[in-house]
């Protein structure tokens, strides 16, 4: 047994949702047993936007803020670049420090557990805390099983020297079973060779080779168990040591689909979050191989996994990126990676600057100050709270982006483009921007609506990703 508690959970899924008749009616069949709806990325989401969200709201629920974190580990099946460290963009866009120890794990679903894993074995950390985040968005071809069920959604576990989440047992099993689920070199689409005895005995096997590792398990409130669909976990309740009622306590592919390195642990925060005291957890990871821990005690969690926008079959496609225009050529305003790079901490971490003469507040801190018109060689530093008040909105409908939207504008439609006050860290002053604020649906932004800071893709220049804020109406989310 680990000496590292989990302190809290969080977990976020995109809003965006189809169902499963969606697909009947397009493709006359549905692949992907037990699941009925399933979570979207909008476009301007992705594994990292995801991780984001559920671990600032993981943060929020252990009381701690991210200046006191010291390791951190990210997983996903999905990195939206296949080669570039996403830990230096975690930490800046959570404000984690720079000398904090990162770990990135891909390559299997199971990553999420394994990252996990090794943050017990890394810690405990002092007066400081670990943070694990994994987060996934699987895709596969069009008519297929893995596309049916693919999902997204993101989770997050703070795990430091005391808490309330005790990890009991932690044990992993190997075995080879090539072909069961892979995904090539060079290819975005995750695929399987679809031999329906031969992948689920790899499931059974590799997760019943990590739970007899466990020893006797006993009682458990739920079974927080791989869902690549609705299921293949209750095949395993044998293995498991459990019954369905347990595995249902902790279900999220119904509702979400299959999320992929997220997929575990996210049953885990589900089952807290509903009240369970101990949770059996078990991840699987195609090739094969599983994870399995029991966890126990009252663990607080701040989740957010309601959907609310439904989506036609058209529309899905649309972000799926398959009936969309690319940026057209000669491109957009031109943002060198060095130029970016400069502006990293306000598009971040919202940092603006006092003007030294006089004392208002600037927003980016640069240049000219706004009030008093002086050119300091230094603004005092100032992290805005995130929130703010429409002062003045317009929609940018079809045909109207500018160059480096019109892929955005393709997938998800018209947005809406704003200026918004963003309130000053002591809430007696604003400063005025211009951003995007993210209307669900049909919903509309009003001038004097309230407004809270997101993280979302940008856009994408020179073959990287840009990553920076965006404004949401403020709501309760749990």
């Amino acid at each position: 047994m680990s000496d590292v508690r989990v302190r809290a959970f969080g977990a976020y899924s995109p809003r965006l949702r189809i169902d499963a008749e969606s697909f009947r009616e397009a493709w006359g069949h549905f692949e992907a047993a037990g699941v009925e709806t399933k979570a979207v990325p909008e476009a301007d989401e992705d594994a990292l936007t995801m991780g984001v969200e559920a671990a600032r709201r993981a943060l929020d629920a252990a009381g701690v803020d991210a200046d006191e974190v010291e390791y951190l580990s990210f997983a996903t099946t999905t990195p939206p670049m296949a080669e570039s460290d996403l830990t230096a963009r975690l930490t800046s866009l959570l404000g984690v420090p720079t000398t904090a120890t990162t770990l990135t794990m891909t390559g299997s679903t199971r990553a999420g557990a394994q990252a996990l894993d090794a943050a017990l074995d890394a810690g405990p950390w002092g007066d400081g805390v670990g943070l694990v985040v994994a987060a996934d968005c699987p895709t596969g071809a069009p008519d297929s099983a893995v596309e049916h069920a693919a999902g997204a959604a993101g989770v997050a576990a703070v795990v430091g020297g005391d808490g309330p989440g005790v990890v009991r047992d932690r044990a992993s099993h190997v075995e080879p079973f090539p072909g069961t689920r892979f995904r090539g070199a060079g290819s975005d689409e995750t695929t399987e060779l679809g031999v329906t005895s031969y992948d689920r005995k790899s499931f059974e096997t590799a997760i019943r080779g990590a739970v007899d590792g466990l020893g006797p398990v006993g009682d458990v409130d739920a079974a927080a168990v791989q869902s690549p669909n609705g299921k293949l976990p209750y095949r395993v309740t044998g293995a498991l040591g459990v019954d369905a009622e347990r595995v249902a306590a902790a279900d999220t592919v119904g509702t979400l689909g299959d999320t992929g390195a997220a997929s575990a642990l996210l049953g885990a925060a589900k089952a807290f979050d509903d009240g369970a005291d101990r949770v059996l957890l078990a991840a699987y990871g195609s090739g094969a191989g599983a994870n399995a821990m029991v966890l126990d005690g009252d663990v607080p969690t701040r989740c957010a996994l309601d959907g609310d926008v439904d989506l036609s079959y058209p529309e899905y496609l649309r972000r799926r990126g398959e009936i969309t225009a690319d940026e057209p050529d000669g491109g957009g305003a031109y943002v060198s990676v060095p130029s970016w790079k400069r502006t990293i901490p306000q598009r971040h971490r919202l940092i603006a600057g006092r003007c030294p003469s006089c004392d208002a507040l600037n927003f980016p801190p640069e240049g000219a100050c706004r009030e008093c018109h002086d050119r300091p060689d230094d603004y005092k530093t100032v992290r805005l709270p995130g929130t703010g008040t429409v002062e003045g909105v317009t929609t940018i409908a079809q045909g109207g982006a500018p160059p480096e939207f019109v892929e955005q504008q393709s997938k998800s439609g018209p947005f809406v483009s704003a200026v918004v006050a963003l309130d000053g860290p002591a809430g007696d002053e604003t400063v005025s921007v211009p951003t995007q604020v993210l209307a669900p649906g049909e919903s509309a932004v009003e001038i004097g609506d309230r407004t809270e800071a997101v993280t979302r893709r940008i856009y994408r220049q020179e073959g990287v990703i840009r990553y920076g804020f965006k404004m949401r109406p403020v709501e309760t989310d749990g």
